[in-house]
């Protein structure tokens, strides 16, 4: 018997789908049934690898993680609508961090006496019978359908595909009734030549050459992006435009993968939302690739600057209020814009331009700048004199412990830009964040992120480091992370950043309130702490059934020693998390 459920899974493993993360329920008999058979199979290779997650939130954090590494789809499976619910967090991320992820849930059956194969047979299924279960989601994904009927699953399938992998690539949500997935259905091909995803053009020539000229001309250029380092060969076009213009910064405002390299004189960091002078003080701003170039309450440009919005959605079409002050925007690809822009600026009047300009003194002002800029990270890494530390040296301790192609799974809030600025990653594919607001992504992650690196290199893949506060720790659902990470021999290093509990939530009052009532009194009156502290390291090994290892460091002087043990032990197959107690701040 061949039936929907199989097609399904043969569709997703002709589209270039390898695993899918799952979370089983009573709408998924034929699923199961399909993926018995499938592991069963003498063609088995090609079928799915199935990881089983206990949380909904790991199994899509898992394949988003995946997904960013191979850029490649991978699918979840979850149970009709409570675990589309479940779900929902990871969603929101990968959606505003596009990453393509193929989300499929059951539906309640739509038949009750018995009619077809799959008709209801549980008190349940009354219960989780809603209106529009796609409704759930559906705001989030690039594209949201019901499967009716198996006679053209596969059609379905490769559709929601094309929508996740074009840009702007998202997740996209399929689900289907026990009677239509149980259906028989003829075995039929597809040609996956057909369902490839849709491919973005670049600039306009005449917009490339005013944007050429435009940087030439500009005493004080300026790129903010935030998500172009996803094309993995943009970060070296980037580095090229600022090779060519000597006097030309980098800032990201995402950190949502490496876009710009830290050891390239033109870095500014990453900055989410912090003033910074450079917004202020550019003449030309091309924000290329980016979602939040600058908070305007806190840091506006100048009047007269000009500002070029390169983007895949230069619009937004997700956000209901977004606009910055640009005079001109063009919906393009990030990589074939600089390209664009680089031939501009060889030959005509952006040349001339350029070779007017003394780019001697426009390169010795910025590796001025850069040495300062390094010399005042270095200066505020420094440990405290008593003994304790802040991200920023426990940073710079870790990148120089790590091996050097080292992932970093980054989900820091408040002390991303500390860990930013003293790892200063380089490697394209090298960093990688949330991108989205839902916390808990970075646990599900770092373990896609590994199970990709390991399947990329077809044996022990590169080293990933998941760096993560104590707070987004515990959303992260860490009894599932961590028993994944032992049923499937995944290991990580994670470091949990023990600040006591959310700081975030302080910034944001005194951003609004800077003298209020609540400046003035502790995290516990705010109830945003965490004493008495979990045992972080604890928890993980507990999920372990003890093959976590669990340490912790709270003095400078034995911070090193720690993480090189840490080190080597994750080197070695087991997942390690450290309980770092830091002072926020520094």
């Amino acid at each position: 018997m061949y039936t929907s459920s199989d097609a399904f899974f043969e569709a997703i493993s002709e589209a270039g789908v390898t695993h899918c993360f799952v979370n089983l329920g009573s709408d998924h008999p034929s699923i199961m049934e399909a993926m018995v058979k499938g592991q069963r199979d003498s063609d088995k290779a090609k079928f799915p690898r199935i990881i089983t997650c206990p949380s909904e939130m790991v199994a899509m954090s898992m394949a988003d993680g995946y997904a960013r590494v191979t850029h490649r789809p991978q699918c979840v499976i979850v149970h009709v609508d409570v675990g589309t619910q479940a779900l929902g967090v990871a969603m929101h991320n990968a959606s505003v961090g596009r990453a393509p992820v193929l989300v499929f849930a059951g539906l309640s059956p739509f038949t009750l006496e018995g009619e077809m194969r799959g008709s209801r047979t549980e008190f349940i299924h009354w219960l989780q019978d809603v209106p529009d279960q796609k409704a759930i989601v559906s705001q989030y994904c690039r594209y949201a359908a019901e499967i009716k009927t198996g006679a053209n699953i596969k059609q379905m399938v490769n559709r929601a595909l094309q929508f996740a992998t074009s840009d702007p690539a998202g997740p996209v949500y399929l689900c289907a009734a026990r009677e239509v997935m149980e259906s028989e259905i003829q075995p039929y091909p597809l040609r996956q030549d057909e369902w490839r995803p849709v491919e973005m053009g670049g600039l306009p020539p005449r917009a490339a050459g005013e944007i050429a000229e435009a940087l030439a001309g500009a005493d004080k250029p300026l790129v903010v992006t935030g998500y172009s380092g996803r094309n993995r060969d943009a970060p070296a076009a980037l580095v090229e435009l600022a090779n060519t213009v000597k006097g030309l910064r980098v800032l990201d405002t995402a950190g949502s993968e490496m876009s710009f390299p830290g050891d390239h004189p033109a870095w500014l960091g990453v900055k989410q939302g912090q003033p910074e002078d450079f917004v202020r003080e550019a003449d030309v701003i091309l924000v290329l690739h980016c979602d939040v170039p600058w908070v305007p309450t806190l840091c506006q440009p100048r009047e007269d600057a000009q500002i070029f919005h390169v983007d895949i959605d230069p619009l937004k079409q997700g956000m209901p209020l977004f606009y910055i002050p640009a005079t001109r925007r063009y919906r393009a690809d990030a990589l074939a814009s600089i390209e664009q822009i680089l031939d501009k600026l060889r030959t005509g009047d952006a040349a001339a331009k350029l070779a007017a300009r003394d780019l001697v003194a426009d390169e010795e002002a910025r590796r001025a700048s850069y040495a300062s800029r390094l010399a005042a990270i270095a200066q505020a890494a420094q440990p405290h004199l008593d003994g304790s530390f802040g991200t920023g040296h426990l940073s710079r301790v870790l990148r120089g412990v790590c091996p050097a192609d080292t992932i970093w799974a980054v989900e820091a809030v408040t002390n991303t830009g500390f860990i930013h600025n003293n790892v200063r990653p380089t490697a394209p594919g090298s960093w990688i964040n949330c991108g989205g607001g839902g916390l808990g992504w970075s646990g599900g992650a770092a373990l896609g992120i590994k199970l990709a690196a390991d399947a990329e290199a077809g044996g022990k893949g590169k080293f990933v480091c998941q760096v993560v506060g104590d707070g987004t720790y515990l959303f992260s659902i860490p009894g599932s992370v961590y028993w994944i990470s032992r049923r499937y021999n995944i290991p990580i290093l994670t470091i949990v950043l023990n600040n006591k509990g959310w700081n975030a939530p302080r910034n944001s009052l005194q951003l609004v309130h800077p003298t209020g009532e609540g400046s003035k009194v502790s995290n516990e009156d705010l109830n945003i702490s965490f004493a008495p502290v979990p045992d972080y390291g604890g928890i993980a090994r507990a999920a372990g059934a003890g093959e976590v290892h669990a340490l912790r460091a709270s003095t400078a002087d034995e911070l090193e020693g720690v993480l090189r043990d840490a080190v080597a032990r994750v080197q070695a197959g087991m997942t390690t998390v450290i309980d770092c107690k830091i002072v926020q701040g520094s």
